[in-house]
């Protein structure tokens, strides 16, 4: 079984910064694929940022150029770096955790979420 804690989020201004973190534990972290999701209030959830094992990132066209995602393995860790923060960045920001190998059902993880706010 796996854990994930995130941690970092807040309350901060238009043009603030906040970074996540999402521990994971067990011994599969180096091996899947993390990503952080955010949920608005009233909106379905939706990808914000991904990592693969190799290190290969895509993100939301909406935080491109604004967030970075990496991955330190050591600490079976993902971060998640937000810069210029927008009000419409506003919700609870979900670690996930994908670890599939082919001929075997895929484990997916979720963490419990960290409310991000950010004040116009």
């Amino acid at each position: 079984q796996v854990q994930l804690v995130e941690s970092g989020g807040g309350l901060v201004q238009a043009g603030g910064s906040l970074r996540l973190s999402c521990a994971a534990s067990g011994s599969i972290f180096s091996l899947s694929v993390m990503g952080w999701y955010r949920q608005a209030p009233g909106k379905q959830r939706e990808l914000v940022a991904a990592i693969t094992t190799g290190g290969t990132t895509n993100y939301a066209d909406s935080v491109k150029g604004r967030f970075t995602i990496s991955r330190d393995n050591a600490k079976n860790t993902v971060y998640l770096q937000m810069t210029s923060l927008k009000p419409e960045d506003t919700a609870v920001y979900y670690c996930k955790l994908d670890y599939t190998r082919r001929y075997y059902e895929p484990r997916i993880y979720w963490g419990q979420g960290t409310q991000v706010t950010v004040s116009s």
